[in-house]
């Protein structure tokens, strides 16, 4: 009786022991997870550097802080719950009467860690498996990379594939092949069997095939636009009215940025669809350059080689405009009261285009000033014969006076005969 009351007190004397032992664990961690909180709030700005990707900042110094505070903050009730999870049935096991509930509550423990750990090992070669096939994959991403930097820079040169088309090609590859892995790695990944995991991935490809169809034909007009090649970045372009440079070319959009410094967006979709022109294609190396040209009219009495003389010198005096080709003009119409010339010039310097303009005007009204030269074509008049005292009617005039006298005639023919 006397021993069986004293390894009653020792089991109670264990119990004891074991309870303090987690109360001091426990404080100790809080008192750790506190003072390691307080040292971070007070040196974040000083111990943690911003997170960026790209020169992209992600995370600020203080967003890194707070989130290594949260982190801290669930470990320590994680680790308080644990124990005071485990101190129960090791308490519970001291005591033959409670010996079983012990029992029970460890293999609650137990039995899913020995599961998760029987789950791991077993999944082990499907995990070699993903990880030779994810390295094997970055291997030839990163020798497709080198080719298309290659080809870009024209280092390299394929026949027929234009340098511009390497990177394009190089991101289409390379959707393909992290595609082709998904299709691979899917069968090895754990629960990839069960009907749930299945619904799920039906359920996530029916939203996307419904509510993406305008952006995946962005996409597919975005491919196509690229390889034909109308224009690139930098390029003068003239799309639905909208005249401006090309800033950003991506498989979703195309921007524009117009002389006013306004951006203009278009999805792929319209661009496809529009008509394009580029200005920037008549100024390669292998081309004249781009025509400019502008229209005047002068009347019949002002020799058209004179005409001739001052448009083609204000076009050699304008800047950015290149001597050869030699500007030329064009006689476009022989009008009732004037005649209509074109000035065409060449030019190179695309982004000058409205300033050339200008200075081009600006010539030609100074050619004409200086040959004492009016460019207003004038209003001509019809001279009525001597008996009408050689009033000077204008041509409208006329033309209503003609009128009255028809409607004059046709109002006697409609009378009724007396």
């Amino acid at each position: 009786m006397l021993e069986q009351f004293k390894n009653f007190l020792g089991d109670y004397g264990i119990a004891a022991g074991i309870i303090i032992g987690q109360i001091v664990a426990i404080v100790v961690i809080w008192l750790v997870a506190k003072a390691l909180s307080k040292w971070i709030s007070g040196h974040a700005t000083e111990r943690f550097k911003p997170l960026t990707i790209k020169k992209l900042k992600i995370l600020t110094p203080k967003q890194i802080s707070q989130i290594i505070l949260g982190l801290i903050r669930i470990l320590k009730y994680v680790i308080t719950l644990f124990q005071l999870f485990i101190t129960v049935p090791i308490i519970f096991s001291l005591f033959p009467q409670t010996e079983e509930l012990a029992d029970t509550i460890f293999g609650y423990i137990i039995t899913p860690l020995k599961n998760i750990a029987l789950g791991f090992v077993s999944y082990i070669p499907n995990l070699i498996t993903i990880i030779i096939i994810l390295i094997v994959t970055r291997y030839i991403l990163r020798g497709l990379k080198f080719f298309a930097r290659q080809i870009a820079i024209e280092k390299m040169k394929i026949p027929r594939f234009h340098a511009d088309w390497a990177n394009p090609t190089f991101n289409i590859l390379r959707f393909l092949i992290y595609a082709f892995n998904v299709a691979i790695i899917f069968p090895y990944l754990p629960g990839s069997q069960s009907m749930a995991f299945q619904g799920v991935s039906v359920f996530v490809g029916i939203i996307f095939s419904l509510g993406s169809s305008t952006a995946i034909g962005n996409l597919v007009a975005g491919l196509v636009i690229t390889y034909m090649r109308s224009f690139k970045i930098g390029d003068r372009i003239q799309i639905q009215g909208n005249t401006g440079f090309v800033v950003e070319k991506s498989m979703m959009v195309l921007r524009i940025k117009t002389q006013k410094n306004e951006y203009i967006t278009f999805p792929n979709l319209q661009v496809l669809s529009a008509s394009i022109i580029n200005y920037n294609t008549s100024s390669d190396e292998d081309e004249e350059g781009l025509v400019l040209n502008a229209d005047i009219t002068c009347s019949y009495a002002t020799p058209w080689r004179t005409i001739h003389e001052i448009l083609i010198e204000a076009a050699l005096n304008t800047s950015n405009i290149q001597k050869n080709p030699k500007p030329f003009v064009l006689q476009l119409a022989l009008d009732d009261n004037y005649v209509r010339y074109q000035i065409n010039c060449f030019t190179k310097q695309i982004a000058k285009i409205p300033a050339i303009y200008t200075e081009l005007f600006e010539n030609i009204q100074d050619g004409f000033a200086a040959r004492g030269m009016d460019m207003t074509t004038p209003q001509f008049r019809i001279i009525m014969p001597p008996d009408a005292k050689n009033q000077e009617i204008p041509v409208t005039d006329a033309a209503d006076k003609a009128d009255e006298e028809k409607k004059g005639k046709r109002k006697k023919a409609d009378e009724p005969v007396s």
